[in-house]
């Protein structure tokens, strides 16, 4: 139980890292501009996501105290 508790203190305190320093994400859709008989014409659409840096260190901050909260041997 020990290691499994410091195993998942750590991948939150890499998820936080991994928030902290990617504070955005872009990723795109294709959408369907025109459809008449045969003719079909799609564009891709960019999709924002961003987040507040400060999520990230908040989420390091709570993987830290699961750390530290795992049972000692």
């Amino acid at each position: 139980m020990k290691n499994k508790m410091k195993k998942a203190g750590i991948f939150i305190i890499i998820l936080g890292l991994a928030l902290t320093i990617f504070s955005a994400v872009t990723f795109f859709t294709r959408e369907k501009v025109v459809d008449i008989g045969s003719l079909k014409i799609t564009a891709n659409k960019a999709h924002h996501l961003s987040w507040s840096p400060l999520i990230g260190i908040a989420i390091m901050g709570v993987g830290g105290v699961v750390v530290l909260m795992s049972p000692k041997k």
